[in-house]
């Protein structure tokens, strides 16, 4: 399952990772954590039929550079991402962001300074209490979790990343997406990217989303075990003329549990 992202950005903490595929009007993905734009490798190819598809991976995740001292905040991310598109000379690309790319994307909109045609968000960190569970735990005990046995930590991210789908990975995906934080490089890379993920950092823009005029398109599966439907209404309470669609059956990752039902939504116009 190769996916090679062959260029470089330099961002303050490090190098960034990234590619770009098609032609046409400008297309940009944001993945979330734990995983990495690998998410994306059956997706693009078949955005790229019709759009220049641009995908990278987070500071700290996947072929982006990881090491100690990195600032891997939401604000250092979107920071990140606003200087990324400059990189790329967009002014006004169409962005697709899940997870905490959802925050990430917001963020660099809101307080960044960047601009959008139009904002697609899928099971997306936005704002509200989404500080919970595992995020909360590794907040409050990093430590603990810095000393885990290799194994245990192995363990734990396999079953997070498993709780995220309805349905299973195949056997490869799974160890593509468990490699960045296998080894002690890793795992440390791993709570490092975690402890610094703060709900302080969407509060932060949380006034300014009803003030979000772009087209906007809200995509959630209904059995999302991370970020449950009531986030997706959460936000869609805030920006009441995005359209919401819901995903039956699908989890937290509509790429891994409907990709064909997400791409038609991603390939179709705005209402």
């Amino acid at each position: 399952m190769a996916w090679s992202l062959d260029n470089e950005f330099e961002a303050p903490g490090g190098t960034i990772r990234w590619t770009t595929l098609g032609n046409g009007e400008p297309l940009v993905l944001v993945h979330g954590t734990p995983y990495s734009s690998f998410l994306w490798r059956d997706l693009a190819p078949a955005l790229a039929r019709t759009r220049q598809v641009y995908a990278f991976d987070l500071l700290g995740f996947g072929q982006s550079e990881q090491r100690e001292g990195q600032d891997l905040s939401l604000a250092a991310h979107a920071r990140n991402f606003a200087q990324l598109l400059d990189h790329w000379e967009l002014s006004h690309p169409s962005v697709v962001a899940h997870d905490i790319g959802g925050a990430v994307t917001l963020r660099s909109m809101l307080l960044e300074g960047a601009s959008f045609r139009d904002l697609t968000l899928f099971d997306a960190v936005s704002g509200g209490e989404w500080e919970r569970g595992l995020f909360q735990l590794i907040l409050e005990h990093a430590e603990v979790f810095h000393q885990l046995p290799g194994y245990a930590h192995q363990e734990l991210v396999a079953s997070h990343l498993r709780h995220a789908t309805n349905f299973g990975y195949r056997p490869a995906v799974l160890d593509t997406f468990l490699a960045p934080w296998r080894g002690e490089s890793g795992q440390a890379a791993f709570y490092r990217q975690y402890s610094q993920l703060k709900q302080e950092h969407t509060a932060e823009y949380e006034h300014l989303i009803s003030d979000i005029t772009i087209p906007t398109r809200l995509i959630w599966g209904t059995e999302d075990r991370i970020l449950p439907p009531h986030y997706a209404r959460w936000l869609h309470d805030r920006i009441p003329h995005a359209e919401l669609h819901w995903i039956e059956g699908a989890g937290h990752v509509l790429q891994e549990d409907a990709p064909a039902q997400l791409l038609a939504h991603l390939m179709s116009t705005f209402e």
